[in-house]
């Protein structure tokens, strides 16, 4: 699907550099001085073949007509890119005048349109080069640029995609930096769409259809451009209508905007899409919907800092966070909010990755629970895939991708789907017969990168995929009515004693709750609230009562419990021919040893 079948390898680039830069910039600035240089550089590819001809419309028309109308004619002289370049010069010019090269460099940049400048400005591109002439290396990093051909016939969009991933990877780890903050693994992007697009085929194939795609922490723009790539590539792939996909995104990190919006430049995207700012506190689309979102927001992040702004805004109930507000220390299920919140009217579908943390932290009327209730009784919770550890760059831990809509379809209205995409089945055996087991749904790395030791194949996307659509329970599958994830949560009350033995009453004549006896019990939506405490409680405390006014509604998804199987222990006679083995084992190499 995404697997790039010749493995794009950027070290290249860091040996051609390597020499010009390593006695002046440490290596955790190496990436931040190439990136940008990259950019430059495929742009610089790409318009060579336009270049006369964009010198020519530009010499005829500057100073006749209004920027605004010259812009333009400038773009269809690029060939009808995003992008062009009035100066006369390009990195070959600059690489023959060494002498000039830094009023000629200047002017290379100015050069530009203002899109370019602002993510050149976005890259603080400015102090990386003051800093490079200050130590005579900009010529020099220029000469070594130019023997690297990023033209477009030998890197399709594709490839220059794991280019830039593949620089911020290496970048990053020099830097103890986390990749995975910048980009996901092409391989979980995989899966993602496979499942949310999944039921689009009929409605995107229609002639003329105009369909968005938003990410609100949309890093280096890599999930958007896949999520379009895999529209067109894969899901429609021999049909002969195709839709316009428009893709938008926001993002925090000032590096990784600049990425992404010169991507989007690159590819043909509408770069003015691209938005940079906090899309808790600063959204940039607001009063906008989208028909497909997709992200991979930060996990166990603070909000502390923007507490006042949302806690403001959660008190409006028409704002994103009415629902309720999880603890400061994580921010997960306010992205959530915030994407559902963008939900278009005639129907939308969202996949988003989240730790384990949103599934069950909070107990009933915490913000966390009262989300999950929330999302659940308005029927917009599908399905949850739980993913193998290690396949993400910049963490081992289970991660698990949510894909909510508004507009389900008619067997799964009031259902979720749980799929345990971390499986696991037996292996064989070892010498004392004990089965060995391996992950079913993903295979190990050629080549570890980070904390990423697994990935998913094609096999297993499309394995996790029937899960999904065949909508059955299995080992691997369970379905859930909604109600099933809610629970009431019981005060239970236990009256306090006088040193005599007779019970305390308060002023209305009713028995006084003993404070350090009062305990809590979760009973499931579905069973009798009368009857569970008739039968599971009074037994065992006959004096108790429940407090009504105490009574709160929960909801958690505990994927442990309902993927748990129960394995009998072992018959004790057989543990003990074990140890006598052991035992006989362990003799025998002692009686070797002495002699």
């Amino acid at each position: 699907m995404f697997e790039n079948k010749k493995r794009t390898e950027v070290g290249f680039i860091w040996n051609v550099t390597d020499d010009v830069l390593r006695n002046v910039f440490k290596k955790n600035e190496i990436g931040d001085v190439m990136l940008p240089f990259i950019v430059l550089r495929r742009l610089d590819c790409i318009l060579a073949p336009f270049n006369e001809k964009i010198q020519q419309e530009y010499n005829k028309f500057n100073g006749v007509v209004l920027n605004e109308k010259l812009d333009p004619v400038l773009r269809k002289a690029a060939g009808g890119k995003q992008f062009y370049n009035t100066s006369k010069h390009t990195f070959t010019s600059l690489q023959q005048e060494p002498s000039n090269i830094e009023i000629n460099f200047n002017d290379y940049i100015n050069g530009f349109n203002p899109e370019v400048r602002e993510i050149l400005e976005s890259f603080q591109f400015e102090k990386i080069v003051n800093r490079l002439i200050k130590n005579n290396l900009l010529y020099r990093l220029v000469d070594t640029m130019c023997s690297i051909d990023l033209s477009e016939e030998t890197y399709d969009n594709h490839d220059m995609g794991y280019v830039f991933e593949e620089m911020i990877r290496i970048s990053n780890e020099q830097s103890n930096e986390t990749a995975g903050e910048h980009f996901t693994p092409r391989d979980v992007v995989g899966l993602m769409c496979s499942i949310l697009f999944s039921t689009e085929k009929e409605t995107l194939s229609k002639p003329g259809v105009i369909r968005t795609i938003f990410d609100p922490t949309m890093g280096t723009g890599g999930m958007t451009n896949l999520g379009k790539m895999y529209i067109s590539d894969f899901l429609l792939k021999d049909s002969e209508n195709k839709p316009e996909i428009v893709t938008y995104g926001q993002e925090l990190n000032e590096q990784s905007y600049a990425i992404a919006k010169s991507e989007a430049l690159i590819t043909g995207g509408n770069a003015s899409n691209i938005k940079h700012g906090n899309s808790l506190t600063n959204d940039q689309f607001q009063g906008e919907t989208f028909h497909y979102m997709m992200a991979n927001p930060p996990y166990g992040v603070t909000w502390k800092n923007e507490k006042d702004y949302i806690l403001h805004e959660s008190l409006n109930p028409a704002g994103r966070f009415s629902s309720g507000l999880p603890r400061t220390s994580d921010g997960q299920l306010l992205f959530l909010q915030h994407m559902i919140s963008k939900m278009d009217k005639n129907g939308s579908r969202i996949a988003v990755v989240t730790n384990g943390s949103p599934l069950f932290t909070g107990d009933a009327g915490s913000g966390e629970s009262d989300i999950r209730r929330w999302i659940i009784e308005n029927d917009w919770l599908e399905c949850i895939v739980a993913m193998p550890k290690d396949l993400f760059y910049n963490t081992g831990i289970n991660t698990y991708i949510w894909f909510l809509t508004n507009k389900k379809e008619e067997h799964r209205k009031g259902k979720v789907q749980l799929i345990n995409g971390c499986a696991t089945e037996p292996d064989g055996v070892n010498s004392k017969g004990k089965e060995l087991f391996k992950e079913i749904f993903a295979r190990p790395n050629k080549k570890s990168l980070g904390n990423k030791r697994n990935e998913f194949s094609d096999k297993h996307i499309q394995e996790l995929l029937k899960l999904y659509t065949d909508f059955e329970e299995n080992t691997y599958s369970k379905i859930y009515d909604n109600e099933d994830f809610g629970y009431y949560q019981l005060t239970i009350e236990q009256p306090s004693y006088t040193a005599g033995g007779k019970v305390q009453k308060d002023k209305k004549g009713n028995p006084k709750a003993d404070t350090k006896k009062r305990d809590k019990e979760n009973v499931p939506l579905k069973v009798d609230v009368e009857n569970y405490f008739k039968e599971q409680v009074l037994p065992h405390v006959p004096d108790a009562w429940i407090d009504f006014d105490k009574t709160r509604i929960g909801y958690e998804i505990n994927f442990t419990k309902y993927f748990y199987e129960y394995e009998a222990l072992r018959p004790a006679n057989e543990i003990k021919v074990e140890i006598e083995e052991l035992e006989s084992d362990i003799q025998s190499l002692l009686n070797e040893l002495m002699g």
